[in-house]
């Protein structure tokens, strides 16, 4: 299996399967002299951790991260740092009966076609438990990112038909509720959406916002490395991910040229934007404006109800899902946009010194 690895400079390299012994990353290009440690990458996999509330997985691993390579008395020696989380909570037998079956909305069929051999135990590198190594990752990046005043934030806008009011925004209610909303208000109207779903064994999508400022002007090449087309193609790799939408996305089809474009003006001595609809790139370059990014994430497909789907003989069956699944993605996978987000942004400011 190839495209495990991410980046030209600061290149990223997961492995493992959900459950395999462990999941793990190899970070390649992180310049020497950076305070770090497993207390640094922790805080960071907690947020994605299973468990952590009614609306995630029941299955219960503590994620710690070891440290293998690239550190010397906590410091960074610019050579390849490897680190690793142990799988300590499989429950594998409860796939025993989905080894011959296609899960509909899974990468089961996909898998069987392409290589001919699939592991059914979770999905293998397809679950969700993949993403430890890029958040693993990103917390490297995201700490280099924070020294020269670079910030990433994401948190869930949506979810099903309720939407956060921007009016109410709150960064530190990000981390006060269970599903990641900005606006508590919205987060408990969500929450009574979600209760009704895993009563009904359904799930939900929901879309994450993320907003990034400090990054100067220039990042970014033109034609096919563009900043933009990066970002997409490292967000749209997240499982899950459907859509990504940069500045006002997929709103530009129905808005005008005059109500489109960001005029500009000067603000003591520097030049600035009145509005912000290409969210922070033009051209494919930032513009040193705030960059905003969208990512459409789809119902976790791995529901409780009956549904009907095919066999490996290519025999018309019902199957019932059992195990522990998230009624809805998004609130872990707040943490793993940024990280994907940071790896792009570290990747490409590498790129261009």
């Amino acid at each position: 299996m190839s495209g495990s690895t991410f980046g030209r400079v600061f290149t990223v390299t997961t492995w493992g399967e959900s459950h395999g012994e462990a999941i793990g990353v190899v970070v390649d290009g992180c310049p020497s002299g950076l305070e770090l440690d497993e207390r640094d990458i922790q805080k960071f996999l907690d947020r994605r951790k299973p468990g952590q509330s009614k609306y995630a997985t029941p299955r219960n691993e503590g994620d710690k991260v070891k440290i293998l390579s690239g550190v010397f008395e906590g410091y960074t020696t610019g050579t390849p740092i490897s680190m690793m989380v142990e799988n300590t909570s499989q429950h594998s037998k409860d796939y025993d009966e989905l080894k011959d079956v296609y899960r509909p909305g899974h990468a089961d069929i996909c898998y069987d076609m392409k290589y001919g051999i699939r592991d059914h135990r979770g999905g293998g590198r397809s679950s969700g438990r993949e993403t430890i190594g890029r958040v693993a990752a990103g917390a490297v990046a995201i700490k280099l990112l924070n020294d020269i005043g670079i910030d990433i934030c994401a948190y869930v806008t949506q979810i099903g038909e309720i939407g956060i009011d921007f009016a109410n925004f709150d960064r530190e209610e990000i981390s006060r509720n269970p599903l990641c909303m900005p606006d508590k208000e919205a987060a408990e109207k969500a929450g009574k959406y979600l209760d009704k779903l895993i009563e009904e064994k359904d799930s939900s999508g929901a879309l994450v916002e993320c907003v990034v400022t400090g990054v100067p002007a220039g990042l970014g090449e033109p034609v096919f490395d563009k900043l933009d087309a990066r970002l997409a193609q490292a967000v749209m790799s997240i499982g899950g991910v459907k859509g990504v939408e940069i500045g006002d996305g997929f709103g530009v089809v129905t808005s005008r040229g005059s109500e489109n474009n960001d005029e500009f003006f000067m603000e003591d001595g520097n030049i600035v934007k009145k509005t912000n609809h290409a969210g922070g790139i033009l051209g494919g370059i930032s513009d040193g404006s705030a960059i905003l990014l969208r990512a459409a994430f789809k119902p976790t497909p791995s529901i409780f109800r009956k549904q009907s789907t095919i066999n490996n003989d290519l025999e018309e069956v019902e199957i019932e899902i059992k195990g522990r699944h998230d009624p809805i993605i998004a609130p872990r996978a707040v943490v793993v946009v940024e990280s994907m987000v940071a790896l792009t942004i570290m990747d490409m400011l590498q790129l261009k010194r």
